[in-house]
């Protein structure tokens, strides 16, 4: 007999828990699910969840991970994050070859987020 699957956490590196913290919860509204005192984890809207330990070293070499919010209104989030001072790479766009309308920012760790519509 299987076991029901319950979800799923992906879990990256930080040097900072607290500024992560402050991007994630304060900036991008995301809901703290549980903080471990090394690690906390936070809900994503629409399900899973995304978890920065300090334990666990950020591996960034040439490529950053791209994590990806997908989201109904871009335009909407981009706006946000422009009025809460974030640098965003360029505003949105829309990318013919993936079928998708997105935009990029930098996390406090050097992570690569975007946020995107498929088209």
């Amino acid at each position: 007999m299987k076991e029901k699957d319950q979800g799923l956490i992906v879990f990256l590196g930080t040097k900072d828990l607290d500024a992560t913290h402050g991007f994630y919860h304060e900036v991008l509204g995301f809901s703290l699910y549980k903080d471990q005192g090394l690690c906390r984890i936070y809900d994503v809207e629409g399900g899973g969840k995304l978890g920065f330990c300090e334990h666990i070293e950020t591996a960034m070499n040439e490529k950053s991970p791209i994590i990806t919010l997908v989201v109904e209104d871009v335009d909407a989030y981009y706006e946000r994050l422009i009025n809460k001072s974030v640098e965003v790479a360029h505003p949105p766009r829309e990318n013919p070859k993936f079928k998708i309308y997105h935009f990029f920012l930098e996390d406090p760790n050097g992570y690569t987020l975007e946020i995107q519509k498929f088209l």
